[in-house]
């Protein structure tokens, strides 16, 4: 029988709990335990591999590269997930694989995929784009459900209704190249919960879009005969103390090293001897002197070993967790004359960690929603 797995960003089971929608378009939820980290990158290399992070590699939303001594954020290629696929052994006996809007699915052992890509443009900006295979198919998707709004996806202008035009991707991606088992990612609670809080009249709203676009999906997969199954992949907290910034701390301790360009204090991973590379509720400590740095950190009070039974189990890397409400900022500097040029626009790939104040213009905003801890997601119920 054909299938369709939908992960949803934020889909906590307490969110549903509390709201009274643990039924929804013919779905049952019922609670699951989200993987360690609970970000994005994470929970669906591990979805695609059944693996854990220490086996599949991905244990933030980057990565450290020991070859080019740089952190990487939101790189798409396929293969920066190890392991075999779940599917692997459906698609050796003719079987027919979809991705639509997952990371890391560049270069999938996949038929189909869908995935935006921009272009960043020399000059600053971008050319909003999405990748598609097969070849061809994406000006095709353009004339039939118009061009796809990656400003509503992420960045400030984010929008809960951008679920819709995933739907509409995914629809006429499979009436032209149906396949058996299908893979979509949906965003659409995700934005509004971190920029305005989980308990929010926004967040609210957006579990309500949520709603309507399940419905639809459910009348999509009974009309393709397939199965549908519907995951989140973290839940988001409310923020109630001010953020951490572990760089500073290690900067200080002349662990995290910077040169000036420009009155401006960049980063200087060749003589850093330990970074931080934060991603919402939690932070990976990289370099030689990883476990000295984790010593420092723990000392401030903010930050606490995560339950070993549930780290990521690696040789170098250590994972800290910022205390309950609070997140790791990747920022080093305390005087914004020292802020690189990069620090106040959306640059997801050039910042050495992930700074949801991107969810704002100009950083004039105050998160209000974070995740990465372990967690308890909602999950369907097999009919």
């Amino acid at each position: 029988m054909k299938s369709l797995t939908v992960v949803v960003a934020g889909l906590g089971y307490r969110l549903l709990e509390r709201n009274g929608m643990l039924e929804m378009a013919g779905l049952r939820f019922h609670s699951a335990p989200s993987v360690f980290p609970a970000v994005t990158c994470v929970a669906q290399a591990s979805l695609r591999t059944g693996l854990t992070p220490a086996e599949h590699g991905m244990v933030s939303n980057g990565w450290w590269s020991e070859e080019l001594r740089k952190p990487l954020f939101w790189e798409q290629s396929a293969r920066l997930v190890k392991g075999r696929r779940v599917w692997a052994e459906r698609r050796a006996h003719g079987g027919t694989v979809g991705m639509f809007f997952f990371q890391q699915s560049l270069g999938e052992e996949a038929d189909v995929i869908v995935s935006p890509a921009p272009i960043h443009k020399h000059g600053g900006g971008m050319l909003m784009s999405c990748y598609a295979k097969p070849t061809g198919m994406a000006p095709i998707l353009r004339k039939l459900c118009g061009r796809f709004p990656l400003w509503r996806y992420w960045g400030p202008l984010a929008s809960p209704k951008v679920g819709r035009k995933c739907i509409d991707w995914f629809e006429a991606m499979t009436d032209a190249h149906d396949v058996d088992e299908a893979y979509l990612y949906l965003p659409t609670m995700d934005y509004a919960a971190q920029a305005q809080g989980p308990e929010s009249s926004a967040a609210t709203a957006a579990l309500k879009e949520f709603r309507r676009q399940l419905e639809r999906l459910a009348d999509i997969s009974m009309r393709r005969g397939c199965a549908l199954r519907v995951v989140g992949d973290y839940e988001i907290t409310p923020v109630t103390e001010e953020p951490l910034r572990p760089n500073v701390v290690l900067r200080r301790n002349d662990l995290f090293r910077t040169r000036t360009v420009a009155g401006m204090a960049y980063p200087d991973f060749y003589q850093s001897t330990a970074f931080a590379m934060c991603d919402h509720e939690f932070c990976v400590v990289y370099g030689e002197e990883r476990e000295k740095a984790a010593e420092l950190l723990l000392a401030t009070g903010g930050y606490e070993r995560p339950d070993t039974n549930h780290e990521p189990r690696a040789t170098n890397h250590v994972i800290l967790l910022a205390r309950p409400g609070s997140w790791c900022e990747y920022k080093w500097w305390t005087d914004r004359r020292e802020a690189p040029d990069f620090a106040s626009h959306v640059d997801i790939h050039n910042k050495p960690g992930f700074d949801p104040k991107e969810l704002f213009f100009f950083n004039r905003g105050i998160v209000k929603g974070t995740h990465g801890r372990r967690c308890s997601v909602a999950q369907s119920e097999e009919k």
